[in-house]
């Protein structure tokens, strides 16, 4: 039986003789033309330290496709670091980039008629982006994350990123040596490989494990390590597999596979941007899936792993205390997980992990069994109120103070923020408002890392509130509150906040209210005016007049 069954409208055929020369210059023969074609997107980048580790990883995927008789064909996809541009106008172009990625995937897999597509990625939005393309295009595929960095180390204390960002608040308040600052700069980051810790990396490519999209034990490994290249390998030969039996995404991307995936979110303690990200996926997907759902998932789902930013251990320790599958096969003991949902090797979810322990080893201290749970219920909260009528995102669990009513200080850009904050102009009780960041209105809803480890750092972070339309780093905890619905771009409430204005964030209630009168609200409302677009050309302009609002997953199409 033939499994070209698209690339045979590009190879087959007395029309296709040139399309066949110009394989030939690549070195095909002719019996290559009755074997799938197979994409190899390849995230590989120099950019990033996400992103520097792929090229072995694309390198054992064609090694492996070839045997599996199979035609391997390599293109490249576009990434930008999350970390580098943070706090910077570069930063713009990060969500953006998620829909660049799986533009060029779709544009690629669909115009040279690829029978299936290995998609390697690292930074954050690769992994969203890879998804989007294959739940779009629903041609065969597979997701290999290019694998967590290792955990950095300074004078005996492990680190990642988010200590060299926090690092900058307790080095401008005096409470860090300029000795120590130096020293988690240059130690934060010791490998190749993404973020470590349960940030927004790890937490989208975790969730494809419970997705049913990557293998299992994949998202937990370290990128250095032998055995990414060997996953990488086995995940192709597995794609090639899918492609015979003719599996695609959209028959493992399903309501209940998206709830599988958010469970592990929730577990984990997983990143905000997963919110967004997942409402973009099974818009892809044509999966029904709203904002709601996700609070639906947090009142079921307990967080049982101990893992930063608002726990204690990084990737590489979940790793070794049992990986996803653990986690997975304590909540789907728990009957928190769908058993019966298809993955990419044909097998269901309860049969990929029949082999796994259902109590975690007692030897460990990352994942916990239902009955100790961290916290009972999940993280990721969706609070309205008149300020977020359409919903926000915010982080509830661990806080010490989960209710703040406080005095909006507010900025209309990142940066005047966060000289703000560096000035100690931000006082404890204060609820920062960041706004006109959204997908629109930003555009491309930049993450804030800088301010909110600024607060962190500046000894804020329990009694500083902040509140934005735009989005926050995985590696962002604290009383902060993001995707702020209707933005301040379109006229959301949050463009009519002055400065002084009362302003409640209640964690308990799940509210976000500017405590104003109607009649007040409505005045100003009168009075407002639509800014004019920051960008009238180029890729940042295309995405500010196409996307949708951040609680509809801020896609483009």
């Amino acid at each position: 039986m033939a499994y070209n069954r698209r690339s045979k409208n590009i190879t087959q055929g007395v029309a296709r003789s040139p399309n066949r020369s110009m394989y030939y210059a690549l070195g095909y023969q002719k019996e290559d033309f009755d074997k799938p074609m197979i994409g190899i997107a390849n995230g590989h980048s120099t950019i990033t330290p996400c992103n520097a580790g792929l090229q072995r990883l694309a390198d054992a995927a064609v090694v492996a496709v070839k045997g599996a008789d199979a035609n391997p064909q390599i293109f490249g996809t576009p990434t930008i670091s999350d970390g580098m541009s943070m706090g910077t106008e570069g930063m713009k172009y990060s969500l953006v980039s998620r829909e660049v990625i799986a533009d060029c995937i779709e544009t690629c897999v669909q115009g040279q008629w690829m029978d299936g597509v290995v998609v390697i990625g690292g930074c954050d939005k690769n992994m969203p982006g890879g998804m989007i393309g294959l739940a779009r295009m629903n041609v065969p595929g597979i997701y290999v994350y290019g694998g967590t960095i290792r955990p950095g180390n300074w004078k005996g204390t492990d680190l990642t990123i988010v200590s060299s960002f926090e690092a900058v608040g307790e080095f401008t308040a005096g409470r860090m040596s300029q000795e120590d600052f130096e020293g988690v700069e240059k130690n934060a980051c010791p490998s190749t490989g993404s973020c470590g810790g349960m940030y927004t990396a790890n937490t989208m490519s975790s969730s494809f494990e419970a997705l049913g999209m990557s293998l299992l034990y994949s998202s937990t490994m370290a990128n250095p390590d032998q055995e990414k290249v060997d996953s990488a390998a086995e995940s192709a030969r597995v794609l090639v597999e899918a492609v015979k039996k003719d599996l695609k995404p959209r028959d493992i991307i399903t309501k209940k596979s998206i709830e599988n995936a958010v469970a592990v979110i929730m577990a984990t303690g997983g990143s905000t941007n997963a919110v967004l990200h997942y409402l973009a996926i099974a818009h892809a997907a044509e999966v029904e899936w709203s904002i709601e759902d996700f609070e639906r998932m947090r009142k079921k789902v307990p967080v049982i792993c101990n893992l930063k930013p608002s726990g204690q251990f990084v990737a590489t320790d979940l790793h070794k205390a049992g990986g996803i599958p653990q986690v997975m096969k304590i909540l789907l003991d728990a009957g928190l997980l769908h058993g019966d949902c298809i993955t990419i090797t044909g097998k269901t979810l309860a049969e990929e992990l029949k082999d796994v322990p259902s109590k975690p080893r007692a030897d460990q201290q990352v994942i916990f069994p239902i009955e100790k749970a961290l916290y009972k219920e999940g993280h990721l909260a969706i609070l309205k109120g008149n300020l977020a009528p359409d919903g926000a995102v915010a982080k509830i669990t661990g806080l010490k103070n989960p209710v703040i009513t406080g005095p909006a200080r507010v900025f209309d850009d990142e940066q005047s923020a966060l000289e703000a904050i560096l000035a100690d102009k931000i006082k404890a009780g204060d609820v920062v408002v960041l706004r006109y960041l959204g997908p629109k209105g930003g555009p491309g809803m930049p993450e804030m890392l800088a301010p909110t480890s600024a607060i962190i750092g500046k000894g804020l972070g329990e009694t500083v509130g902040l509140i934005t339309d735009g989005r926050f780093s995985g590696g962002t905890w604290g009383m902060v509150v993001g995707h702020v619905a209707p933005e301040a771009f379109v006229g959301g409430t949050i463009a009519f906040v002055q400065e002084g204005d009362s302003i409640t964030i209640d964690a308990h209630k799940l509210l976000l209210q500017l405590n104003i009168d109607d009649a007040e609200l409505e005045r100003r409302r009168a009075a407002w005016q639509a800014p004019k677009p920051r960008y009238t050309r180029g890729v940042l302009a295309k995405y500010s007049a196409l996307a949708l609002p951040a609680n509809k997953g801020a896609v483009t199409g």
